[in-house]
């Protein structure tokens, strides 16, 4: 057994896009939501029309191929940027075409640009030579808040920034990541994640109950406005026991959804059986009932869309 020989071919990497951008006409594009009249009157749509007027299109939408008609394509990123070039009259955009409409779907919810999506507009246009007073000018902001944005990703790990891409977390949130080491960036990450909160106040929360050897200065002493040093060790404590339920959570929820699904479909085929059912009913009238709330789950998950 020792003499045999195992080969491991290495896997291939699929790219994600395709390696050229493509002009397309903006009549051939499939928006995923409709654009509403409060979001071409929202804060961003306007700061977006601003800045493509003023600095142009600096970061290509995302779209995705239609397999069953080749003319067409859906939108994946971008959608008030091309509401915005439609708005302007223009007929042809350059896009960004990914090879998965499945995979690549991090924006298709999200209504207005996320920090990271601003973040990465204004360093590209940074990157192209616009001034610094152009930027804040299209934005709204002071030169100061372009700067502190332009550096808002410095210290934070690149998985936390593919986490967060499309989450809308106030800029303060990542300098309150920075103080974690990369490991605990990403365990807060995935906290916010899981709780739906982007809040400042729970990333403090988070950085309150992180153990001292978890920071980027463990040797600095970890003070918090408001906060006293016994809360913030009850804190530390709290969360080290919602880390573990959640860890445990998570490792049971796969099966237990399988389990749940099916369990469900049974019972729906047994409840459309009359002969089961009268049986039931004169025999454990009780079953009936717990079968029904049972079948009659909305959802097994309620954050499906």
């Amino acid at each position: 057994m020792g003499d045999e020989k195992t080969s491991h071919k290495p896997k291939s990497v699929k790219q994600g896009f395709e390696k050229d951008c493509m002009l397309v006409k903006i009549d051939q594009l499939l928006p995923r939501r409709a654009a509403t009249k409060a979001l071409k009157s929202s804060k961003k749509y306007r700061q977006i029309a601003i800045s493509i007027s003023e600095v142009g299109l600096v970061e290509p939408p995302v779209i995705a191929r239609n397999r069953n008609d080749p003319r067409q394509y859906f939108i994946l990123d971008g959608h008030l940027r091309i509401e915005v070039l439609k708005d302007m009259g223009r007929d042809e955009v350059e896009c960004l075409v990914s090879t998965d409409d499945e995979a690549f779907t991090y924006n298709k919810q999200v209504s207005r640009i996320a920090s990271i999506q601003e973040y990465a507009m204004i360093v590209n246009a940074l990157k192209q030579g616009v001034p610094e007073a152009k930027i804040a000018s299209v934005f709204s902001l002071s030169v100061e808040s372009i700067r502190r944005r332009a550096r808002m990703l410095r210290g934070i790990c690149a998985e936390v920034t593919e986490l967060l891409k499309d989450k809308n977390c106030p800029m303060t949130v990542f300098e309150i990541l920075k103080k974690l080491q990369p490991i605990r960036q990403i365990e807060a990450a995935e906290l916010m994640m899981n709780a739906n909160n982007y809040s400042v106040g729970y990333a403090s929360a988070i950085l309150a109950g992180t153990p001292q050897s978890q920071l980027a200065e463990p040797n600095k002493v970890k003070a918090i406005k408001g906060i006293s040093v016994d809360a913030i060790a009850r804190m530390e404590k709290e969360l080290g026991r919602l880390q573990q339920s959640m860890h445990s959570i998570q490792g049971s929820y796969g099966k237990d959804h399988l389990e749940l699904t099916v369990t469900k479909g049974y019972l729906k085929r047994l409840l459309e059986n009359s002969r089961i059912v009268n049986y039931l009913m004169t025999r454990r009238p009780e079953y009936i009932t717990e079968f029904r709330s049972i079948v009659d789950l909305a959802s097994t998950d309620q954050s499906e869309n």
